[in-house]
């Protein structure tokens, strides 16, 4: 495997006009200034934050003790890591300032040893490290640490991150092998990323050989948590692997546990490979995709199928309508991803971010991006679903703010972190893996080249992408062939190449570029019909609409109530319509199909053939639905024939 990918610094990135310049847009304009008005408690009809407030009393400037979730400093660090990506996008003195101002108040709040945490400087810090497998503070730690480098990188004051450097100091000194220190480890993986992230930008090492040991000691250690607190029926799936420390990292194979846990700590897991290139770590981290992508994914890459301990379940248990499929966790999953791919470019990790961006991610957040979802279902039946206890868990529409809010500040920091996912480079290889209109400056064998990409992706799949450099360069560009792709070309200088390799997924175009060359990639990009490993027993008999990268579903909106009546036509011609929902354009689909109704006099009667009704059936990006109407059907599996 390759340790010496580089990733690109996002100074040297720019968004051009498109979906994601757009999304960004969206960042600047609503996302930030209403997220930051609801941590500090200004936004009407929504539970109160307290998140800012927190911190003002943590640092003796209010009166009171910290409410909210014990978990709230994680909410302000994710928005100033959100916050400092959006400076590389648009220049913003005011957002600056605000930053500045709340960098102030958590310095303030740090103890002379480098501690900071709000609920536990409350609570007394003579307590802290108490609670490790749900007190959350080496999470909110490894949050705070990462938006301190965001910051850093972003502005170069690095006021905030060398209070974190004390930090992460004083975590160097009260954990770790040694006699007399801590033995244990994180309950919510977050430290660990934190650290390998925070050893990168400073070149210590030391922080990383911390992240080291909280991987190496998970599971040699049983888990303390109290779980005679909690009822029996709940207890059990608070064992070991909630936490996932039923295992030595080195010995997983199966996924299992807290989704959200699990894709932070395999994050870490493919941090370490990349640091120490122990093939244990490899053999584990392949395994565990294998396990995760074969059998534990939903079609939108929703993760999580139980909302008992938010976790993974079995094998092929994907119900759609019940799935917990939380925001974070497809947050986490494009961590994980991207990492792997940092260690092997095989396209079916860029695919998942892919999929993750467009799909199980950004459902999380409404088109004005003033709501979210923390469920992602891909069934909704209101009537349903607020009448039944095991779906409480399950929003039939998206809302404004949540008691545990870590989805809203996730799901920002992600957007405005994109420029990271798109391109990657190693010695003169140059790796395309997203198709998004942007302008980079990087380097390759030593030489500056500009690369400029210009496509209407994902609504069309043809990209252009420029090169630019101040002469003749010798170079491999690696092309993702996304997975759902099964035609495409590839010209350079408007010149069809057929002298190429495919290397992993990627097309490999070998040559000695010339200054401006542009390379012209044609992904076709026609509707699917989409079915399921035969194994999920939810999804027998049905399929889904897909398009390019992104999943489709039908809203009541569009086709009227009782959507489980439609059944999809499998030889429909399909057609592509340009609309606008709630102001972003959008290409919808229109195929046929049926309304199969049966209203007998009694509930059940003598089977007999079903009435079908020939209709258009109309299917919007899963990522739009719930904008238009709150309280509506929407289904993104359905019956064919």
């Amino acid at each position: 495997m390759n340790h010496n990918i580089m990733e690109l610094d996002l100074g040297n990135f720019t968004l051009l006009d498109g979906f994601w310049k757009d999304r960004n847009q969206l960042l600047v304009d609503a996302i930030l200034p209403y997220q930051w008005d609801t941590l500090n408690n200004r936004t009407e009809g929504v539970p109160l934050s307290h998140a800012v407030e927190n911190f003002r009393i943590a640092a003796k400037e209010s009166q009171g003790v910290p409410k909210g979730t014990i978990f709230q400093d994680s909410d302000v660090a994710k928005w100033i890591e959100a916050a400092s990506y959006s400076l590389f996008f648009q220049e913003n003195e005011a957002l600056q300032q605000i930053i500045d101002e709340l960098v102030r108040l958590i310095v303030k709040s740090q103890h002379k040893n480098g501690y900071v945490n709000t609920f536990y400087t409350a609570k007394g810090i003579e307590k802290r490290w108490t609670d490790l497998e749900m007190g959350h503070e080496l999470y909110c730690a490894g949050h705070l640490i990462e938006a301190a480098v965001a910051y850093y990188t972003a502005t170069g004051k690095k006021t905030f991150l060398d209070s974190m450097i004390l930090f992460a100091t004083l975590l160097k000194q009260e954990f770790g092998p040694e006699e007399g220190k801590l033995h244990a480890f994180d309950g919510h993986p977050e430290i660990e990323i934190a650290l390998y992230r925070l050893a990168e930008v400073t070149g210590d090492r030391s922080y990383s050989d911390l992240a080291d040991y909280f991987m190496n000691i998970r599971g040699t250690l049983s888990t303390e948590y109290r779980k005679s607190s909690e009822p029996d029926s709940y207890a059990r799936w608070l064992s070991d692997d909630y936490f996932l420390a039923h295992q030595p990292v080195r010995e997983m194979r199966e996924v299992t546990g807290h989704a959200v846990r699990a894709m932070y700590l395999y994050a870490g897991m493919a941090d370490m490979y990349r640091s120490n290139g122990d093939p244990t770590l490899w053999e584990a981290l392949t395994a565990l995709w294998d396990s995760f992508e074969k059998k534990h994914l939903y079609l939108t890459g929703g993760i999580g199928s139980q909302n008992v301990g938010e976790r993974f379940t079995v094998a092929y248990d994907l119900p759609p309508e019940r799935g917990y499929t939380e925001t974070c966790a497809s947050i986490g999953a494009i961590f994980w991803a991207w990492r792997m791919a940092l260690i092997d470019p095989d396209s079916r990790y860029a695919d998942m971010v892919e999929r993750e961006f467009y799909n199980g991610a950004l459902s999380g957040i409404s088109l004005d991006g003033k709501s979210y979802f923390y469920v992602n279902p891909l069934e909704m039946n209101p009537r349903i679903a607020t009448a039944r206890q095991d779906m409480e868990h399950v929003l039939p529409h998206r809302v404004g703010w949540f008691d545990c809010a870590c989805c809203p500040t996730n799901i920002a920091r992600l957007i405005g972190s994109l420029g990271n996912y798109i391109y990657s480079t190693n010695d003169t290889n140059l790796y395309i893996h997203q198709y998004v209109s942007s302008e980079a400056r990087l380097s390759l064998a030593d030489k500056p080249i500009t690369v400029l990409q210009k496509t209407t992706y994902p609504w069309s799949g043809v990209v252009s992408i420029s090169l630019d450099m101040e002469d003749d360069t010798p170079c491999n560009v690696f092309l993702r062939i996304p997975g759902w792709c099964d035609q495409w070309s590839v010209a350079v200088n408007t010149e069809l190449q057929d002298d190429y390799r495919i290397e992993s997924g990627y097309v490999v175009l070998k040559r000695v570029y010339s200054p401006h060359d542009t390379i012209r990639l044609t992904l076709q990009m026609p509707v699917k019909l989409v079915q399921s490993d035969s194994r999920v027993e939810q999804l027998s008999g049905k399929a889904a609409i897909m398009r390019g990268p992104l999943v489709y579903c039908l809203e009541e909106k569009d086709n009227g109530s009782n959507l489980h009546e439609l059944v999809l036509d499998s030889n429909s011609e399909f057609d592509l319509k340009e609309e606008s929902i709630e102001s972003v354009p959008v290409v919808s689909i229109l195929m046929d199909g049926y309304r199969e109704t049966i209203r007998p006099d009694a509930l059940y009667q003598t089977y007999q053939s079903h009435k079908r009704e020939r209709i258009r059936i109309a299917a919007i990006p899963y990522f739009c639905w719930g904008n238009r109407s709150k309280d509506q059907e929407m289904r993104v599996w359905n019956r064919v024939m």
